[in-house]
């Protein structure tokens, strides 16, 4: 466990979220549990896979960073024993930037992902957000949102076409599966461009225009799949699921 510094002990009172820091590399940790301890949250750190399992069982944390290269188990498998246990919140750590990667942790229960070199700064703000979405629903059953011919598994982030070719499964980045299941809960309804910037990438710097280049990818993807016309775009306002019929 990392003792953080003495000006910080009163923001780790035990009301506080306990986060526990799955992380093979010392430094890295070292330098994430201090973080995230500045931010008013208790700390844990395992070193291994199975060390990381262990203090999941006796520490019940609130959410766990959890890097996918260690020993003693990697982080895929301890994320699917993570949620055969239950609901606790993850993010995963890794050094490899690749949708295919992203997909395989989201759909075992990832709740964010997060590619190394990360900011220290980033990773705490990400994390405060998983935090509060998870602390605002609460352990949730599974829920299915369907609309507009899209179906969209929120518990374990799926999402799919549904049509004459029968259901065909969408691979997905985590901005790609927000802003399509964020469009879903209110299908026809026309989102700007601020709306959907502040829903689904709530974390990092980005410009209006990055929304434009994420619903780009999606609408080519949710085509590909037959789900032509779908996705829309309205000219000098935003984008919407479904037609304005």
């Amino acid at each position: 466990m990392h003792k953080p510094p003495d000006n910080m002990e009163a923001h780790t009172e035990s009301h506080q979220a306990l986060v526990l820091v799955a992380e093979d590399e010392t430094e890295i940790a070292q330098i994430l549990l201090a973080y995230l301890a500045r931010s008013g949250l208790r700390v844990a750190h395992a070193a291994d896979g199975q060390a990381a399992l262990d203090m999941h069982l006796a520490l019940k944390p609130d959410l766990v960073l959890l890097d996918v290269m260690m020993p003693r188990h990697d982080g895929w498998a301890v994320l699917s024993e993570l949620r055969r246990r239950g609901h606790t919140a993850v993010i995963m750590l890794t050094a490899m930037d690749q949708d295919i990667d992203k997909l395989t942790g989201l759909r075992i229960g990832a709740d964010d992902y997060i590619v190394k070199p990360f900011n220290a700064a980033e990773v705490v703000a990400r994390t405060l957000a998983v935090l509060r979405r998870t602390r605002q629903g609460g352990a949730q059953p599974h829920r299915l949102l369907r609309a507009e011919g899209i179906e969209v598994d929120l518990e374990h982030y799926e999402a799919a076409v549904c049509g004459a070719a029968g259901r065909q499964l969408l691979a997905l980045t985590i901005t790609e599966f927000r802003l399509l299941a964020h469009m879903a809960r209110a299908p026809k309804r026309v989102f700007t461009r601020t709306e959907l910037l502040a829903a689904c990438l709530p974390e990092g710097e980005t410009l209006e225009r990055t929304v434009d280049s994420h619903l780009s990818k999606l609408r080519k993807k949710v085509e590909g799949a037959g789900g032509a016309g779908l996705l829309e775009s309205v000219r000098g306002v935003g984008y919407r699921l479904g037609g304005g019929a």
